[in-house]
């Protein structure tokens, strides 16, 4: 990993203090580039004992030696440890330094500096010294400003993929957030806090991997997520960062471990890595279905999450909760029951989560040899399981709208389909219950609910009908029913007499009430349609 934070042997040499000692480079110009962790000054000749890498050391040479033996084995004991440059002042010692210094120093590739004038040493180290507090100061600093974004980033509404798409963004690589036995949770690239075709490409290289090896590629940082379970090295989950696009540097080691903080108390408040991963799934199908995925990159995104329904056609369904069905913190529960419930009906799924919708979209894989009528029929009972299960379908509790498109189709109609089905279930709530609703049956639904905010809409509804809802408001029997029961049944009146338990005269004289209230004539086919669809549209209207 790159380091940085301190200075380079060249930076220092660059330095005030130094370079008053015209200092001249005699060996190992390609190491000046090191980074100096430390100063020392010393003359004693166990001094490399002393040492723990990356020091640079400031000597006059008293303690190197007389024999040209005992030279060459201090200078490779200073290699050995590590030292980032070993610098020597000339002076009543060494005049020039031996070549016996020389040679072994340039063949351990060591930077070794004479220094031709005398400098204070106590200078050069405070002076280095404060290069390098500075330097790792300012690391801080960036760290800390990743971990301010983020910070506002949670506190402005955003989650877990936010949080990573700012730690992509720093590091300038993929960041990946897995489970701790290796599941893929979220993925990020640069630029961007939506999961992208390139990174989850990095991904699936790197897990193939691990398959071959335990380590991590070189360069990778690791950072656990801590957890809330028992014992205090419980692991919630775990940041990956690959040296990709670029080396990874001790600052995007740092930045990665205080995002991890705020990842611990992201997942905590998310409860369970189940819920974070279904609610990957629902941003990849929502992303699928509102076009930021296209069909093309979506297979092998798919793939990723798990599902791989090979050529076989797409048959996108949404369930969705009524708003009072769906308490805090059931989401991960929900997510995994209805996974488990659509594991007997034996069609590959993905099934995804979307909280602040109340929905669960997925997409099924429809078999050769099975029916979209029938997959539908176990699919709905599945997802009503589910949610029973979860405690999202109680007693009182409107049911939950499941909705399944007309055709099952490729990826591009699957994007359509995801999109109509989501709107569909919204525009559905209210209406008679079933098992679950055809979109395509529901079109003029969701072609009003479209327009409930407009006021033509509930201009339309009073003109329609306005004079039977101010009946039903004070007068007995109420209207309103009957008139649904006799559209219901196309004007059939024995079958709407019999839905509606009456006898037939009865209901001849509650229809001539309501054609006298309305001033229209029940038998006239632009009558019937207009108070249908007003009688459709008053769910969505004031």
């Amino acid at each position: 990993m790159k380091t940085e934070g301190g200075i380079t042997v060249r930076r220092a040499l660059e330095l005030p203090g130094l370079r008053g000692g015209l200092p001249e480079v005699l060996t190992g110009e390609a190491g000046l580039d090191r980074e100096v962790r430390w100063v020392h000054a010393g003359e004693a000749p166990n001094i490399p004992a002393l040492l723990k890498g990356g020091e640079l050391l400031l000597t006059t040479g008293l303690g190197l030696g007389s024999l040209p033996a005992d030279q060459r084995a201090f200078v490779r004991r200073l290699a050995d440890r590590g030292i980032a440059a070993l610098v020597v002042e000339l002076g009543p010692r060494f005049g020039r330094l031996p070549p016996a210094i020389v040679e072994a120093a340039g063949s351990a590739g060591l930077p070794l500096v004479q220094l031709h004038r005398e400098v204070p040493f106590v200078a050069v180290t405070e002076e280095i010294h404060t290069e390098i507090v500075n330097g790792h100061y300012a690391l801080l600093q960036r760290a800390e400003e990743v971990h301010r974004r983020c910070t506002r980033a949670v506190l402005d509404g955003g989650g877990v993929p936010q949080v990573l798409g700012i730690l992509a963004d720093f590091a300038a690589n993929p960041v990946f957030l897995e489970t701790p036995d290796g599941r893929l949770l979220y993925a990020a690239g640069t630029g961007t806090a939506v999961v992208g075709a390139e990174p989850l490409q990095v991904w699936e290289g790197l897990r193939g991997a691990r398959a071959a090896r335990e380590s991590p590629p070189a360069g990778t940082v690791l950072v656990e997520v801590p957890g809330s379970g028992p014992g205090t090295g419980s692991v919630r989950a775990r940041l990956v960062l690959p040296a990709v696009s670029g080396p990874l540097a001790e600052v995007h080691r740092m930045a990665a471990e205080r995002a991890a903080g705020i990842l611990a108390v992201v997942l905590m408040q998310a409860r369970q890595e189940d819920e974070v991963a279904a609610r990957g799934r629902g941003d990849f199908l929502t992303d699928l279905a509102e076009g930021r995925i296209s069909p093309e990159d979506a297979p092998a995104q798919a793939g990723v999450l798990g599902f791989r329904p090979g050529g076989d056609p797409l048959l996108p369904v949404v369930m969705r909760l009524s708003p009072e069905s769906a308490p805090a913190g059931s989401w991960a529960l929900l997510a995994r029951a209805v996974t488990e419930e659509l594991a007997a009906v034996g069609a590959p799924a993905l099934v995804g989560v979307r909280p602040v919708e109340g929905r669960v979209p997925l997409l099924l894989a429809l078999r050769p040899g099975v029916t979209r009528t029938a997959l539908a029929d176990r699919v709905a009972q599945a997802l009503r399981a589910g949610a029973a299960r979860a405690g999202l379908e109680r007693a009182g509790d409107r049911t939950p709208v499941v909705v399944v498109v007309a055709a099952a189709g490729v990826w591009a109609a699957a994007s359509a389909g995801l999109r109509h089905a989501a709107e569909a279930a919204r525009a559905a709530h209210g209406l008679q219950e079933r098992p679950w609703y055809d979109a395509r049956r529901l079109d003029i639904d969701l072609l009003l609910w479209r327009l409930r905010d407009h006021p033509d809409l509930e201009s339309f509804v009073d003109r329609a009908i306005g004079p039977l809802r101010e009946h039903d408001r004070t007068g007995r029997p109420a209207l309103l029913p009957t008139l649904e029961a006799y559209l219901a049944h196309a004007g059939r009146k024995a079958e709407a007499a019999r839905d509606l338990h009456l006898n037939r005269q009865t209901l001849y004289n509650r229809l001539a009430r309501i054609g006298e209230l309305l001033g229209t004539d029940l038998d006239d086919p632009e009558s019937v349609l207009a108070l249908s669809l007003a009688l459709r549209a008053r769910r969505h209207t004031g």
